[in-house]
């Protein structure tokens, strides 16, 4: 039996990438998980297919985690599958670099509501759902730690991720909910191939600022969700931990 066996995951954003990465691995150990995606259905069901094939219990809801209705159904069907909520992976974000002067109130809001409304939304839900115990594992980045020029927005939302993480730790740990954050590196995705920055220059900064010489896999990120999630870290809440290969960006 694995580390998770009997508990039940929601992980958000978990068609692709890194959400992909953890919702399989959390699986593996046990758990049965909701890949939750906003647009990318068939990613999503291959996915939770690829779960199942490998003898997991697995289910996909849509919802935009910045909406409050698509929350409480995201919510809702999860309990009517599985009847309660053990773990909640707060991976579903957004993020853009762009200079000072091309930042619009558009930006603001599409990277605040996505990566700290849904946050916060979605941590009400499940902790609402959580029967005595649970842990939230939120993702941050390490630009909350070490903003990098143009991204000034993006590094706020993650850093505002933190607070709430530090601040909810606090707060639910009368009630036995650890909330800790994942602050990973770049890590090569879907979404870093496709704006660029999974390669190139970029990616050569980011690797000479990394000692163990490599961009991340989201596996890397995953197996430290696991340990987040399990009873493995039973002592910790309320912490930030950078996993990028040492990177300080």
């Amino acid at each position: 039996m694995g580390k998770l066996a009997g508990k039940t995951a929601v992980v958000t954003g978990a068609s692709k990438g890194i959400g992909a990465g953890i919702a399989k691995a959390l699986a593996k150990e046990g758990a049965s998980v909701v890949v939750n995606y906003a647009r990318g259905k068939d990613d999503a069901e291959k996915v939770s297919a690829e779960i199942q094939r490998s003898g997991g219990k697995s289910i996909t809801v849509q919802a935009d985690v910045s909406k409050q209705a698509d929350v409480d159904r995201l919510f809702a069907e999860t309990k009517k599958a599985f009847g309660k909520v053990d773990i909640l992976v707060n991976n579903a974000g957004v993020y853009e670099f762009a200079p000072i002067e091309q930042i619009t109130e558009a930006s603001y809001r599409r990277m605040f509501d996505l990566n700290v409304l849904g946050t916060v939304l979605s941590t009400q839900a499940a902790v609402k759902a959580m029967n005595g115990s649970g842990s939230i594992i939120n993702l941050s980045s390490v630009v909350s730690l070490t903003p990098v020029p143009t991204g000034s927005l993006y590094s706020a939302t993650k850093g505002a991720v933190d607070v709430i993480t530090r601040s909810l730790a606090l707060e639910l740990g009368p009630r036995n909910i650890r909330v800790n954050s994942l602050a990973p590196g770049l890590v090569e995705t879907e979404g870093t191939r496709a704006a660029g920055t999974s390669e190139g220059e970029f990616k050569s900064f980011a690797v000479s600022r990394t000692p163990l010489g490599r961009v991340g896999a989201p596996e890397d990120i995953a197996k430290v969700a696991v340990f987040l999630a399990s009873d493995d870290s039973a002592w910790i809440t309320g912490e930030v931990l950078p996993v990028g290969g040492g990177a300080r960006l």
